[in-house]
């Protein structure tokens, strides 16, 4: 597979000049980006706590994106992901209030808080819709944690190796990535979440992100050494389990925070510290398309169900410290408009 290429010049703001930069993106980092499942609304959480909600529409391959609400985790505590309902009626997000919320999109919460639907001893990182209507969470107490939303007891926990770095659900497949590079996987589409794999994550070093391939047949983990590993869980022909480096330039390693899968094609984009997006081709491993690195790391993407938009933050991501934080610096979100020619799989040569 081709490797992260270099870039000469000055760097743009955005991957692409047409890229619809969204309004009142937040005033601080963005830690996550989410579509609906049933029309193209986009939701962001932030580190200054808000969870907001855009209305995009497209027409000839033309963006425009309105901001229609927002809601906050409590006290301004950085709100660190969230997820849609099935219908798309409803966003669930955690954050460093260590709080899992509710908003009914539509509905106006007393004071601008989300509703509290759940709670752990630390941090919440991570949360997911499953297909029996819990909630999960993963918070850096080392628990995933299902909820009920019509009561705010937990209705299961269970314990992980380690802090939870990021989850995704797919389907019935579910994976908890946690410290110390462990990988659980599960199958939640029975009463019980059943885990089906413990393991060790083929990468070196600390884990970053993992996302689920629209089949459901694996995953694919991005980790802090500019590499991706992907994993099968069902075996699928000749295919095997690999790792390939992306988010790389000389002897530098960035971070690869963000994986993304397109729903249509099963093709997915990497995004890195290096503020370098990829699109990749697993099934042929090829890369697909490579844009220019941009000003700021990239700490978070999407693509909308249709596959036609492709959502990315442009904020800082931490991955150097505190030290290389410059305060008052832009949080961006654009949207750029994907045509098959830069996602759908090429014929084979």
């Amino acid at each position: 597979m081709s490797a992260f290429g270099s870039n000469t010049g000055n760097r743009a703001n955005s991957i692409a000049p047409q890229d619809c930069n969204v309004p009142q993106a937040g005033n601080d980092g963005i830690s996550s980006l989410v579509w609906s499942p049933t029309a193209n609304f986009l939701m962001s959480t932030n580190w200054d706590g808000g969870v907001r909600c855009w209305e995009v529409q497209e027409q000839g391959g033309q963006v425009r994106a309105s901001p229609k609400a927002q809601v906050n985790h409590e006290a301004q505590s950085p709100a660190l992901d969230c997820c849609f309902s099935p219908d798309g009626s409803t966003v669930f997000s955690g954050g460093a209030d260590k709080a899992v919320r509710m908003w009914k999109l539509g509905e106006s919460p007393p004071g601008g808080i989300a509703q509290q639907i759940g709670v752990h001893d630390a941090p919440v990182k991570a949360v997911g819709f499953l297909p029996s209507g819990l909630v999960v969470s993963g918070g850096w107490d080392r628990k995933l944690k299902f909820w009920d939303t019509r009561t705010n007891n937990p209705v299961g926990t269970l314990d992980m190796p380690e802090r939870v770095y990021d989850l995704d659900v797919r389907g019935n497949l579910m994976v908890a990535i946690t410290a110390n590079r462990r990988m659980m996987i599960y199958n939640v589409g029975t009463p019980q979440p059943n885990l089906v794999q413990n393991k060790e994550s083929p990468l070196k070093f600390q884990s970053r992100c993992v996302s689920c391939f629209p089949d459901q047949t694996g995953f694919a983990i991005g980790g802090v050494e500019g590499r991706v590993g992907i994993q099968y869980v069902q075996k699928v022909g000749n295919k095997d389990h690999f790792a390939f480096k992306c988010h790389r330039k000389d002897n530098n390693a960035f971070s690869v925070n963000a994986i993304a899968f397109q729903n249509q094609y099963g093709t997915f984009a990497t995004c890195g510290a290096d503020g370098v997006v990829n699109f990749w081709d697993k099934d042929n491993k090829q890369r697909l398309k490579g844009f220019n690195p941009i000003q700021r790391s990239i700490p978070c993407a999407a693509f909308n169900a249709q596959g036609n938009l492709f959502a990315y933050a442009s904020s800082y991501d931490w991955s150097k410290g505190s030290g290389y934080h410059s305060p008052g610096s832009p949080n961006e979100i654009y949207i750029h408009y994907t045509p098959d020619n830069e996602i759908k799989p090429k014929a084979k040569r």
